[in-house]
């Protein structure tokens, strides 16, 4: 996100204004991701490696317990990590200075490819990061018969 004057976007009503300029974009998280998936919650950072068993998410959530987080299997291919972050309440005797940590929903869909198994989906959270599993079904190699030539 940048700092750029509002005549870049039509909309914008401050001389100044922060501009995503990938905000329009259908396709701004890669091939596999789905439009719109960081419209929710941006901060809610997901690495996802492949290892040649399985497909790992690894989510940092700071301060959110378990019960708060939803891991889910949408339409057979579609890894959705869901949740509430709540912000603390602000009591008479305390006044706050700054506020920089994200409350809310968030919400990250990833497009998984054809070779996992989604019925053993596991997801464990340690430390205040999630680890989503997803492991890879056996590429069955094809049958390959020797034809002889004759001749």
């Amino acid at each position: 996100m940048s700092l750029i004057p509002s005549f870049f976007r039509g909309r914008r009503n401050n001389t100044f204004d922060l501009w995503d300029p990938f905000q329009d974009f259908p396709f701004t998280g890669g091939a596999l991701s789905v439009p719109g998936e960081t419209a929710s919650f941006a901060n809610t950072r997901i690495d996802w490696k492949e290892t040649p068993e399985a497909h790992v998410f690894k989510a940092d959530l700071p301060g959110v317990k378990k019960e708060e987080v939803k891991v889910e299997v949408e339409e057979g291919r579609t890894l959705q990590i869901s949740g509430d972050r709540w912000v603390e309440k602000e009591e008479k005797n305390e006044k706050w200075h700054r506020v920089e940590r994200s409350s809310g929903k968030f919400m990250r869909r990833f497009r998984l490819p054809e070779n996992v198994k989604v019925d053993e989906v596991k997801a464990a959270m340690e430390n205040g990061v999630l680890t989503v599993t997803v492991p890879k079904a056996e590429v069955k190699k094809p049958d390959v018969k020797a034809i002889d030539i004759s001749g």
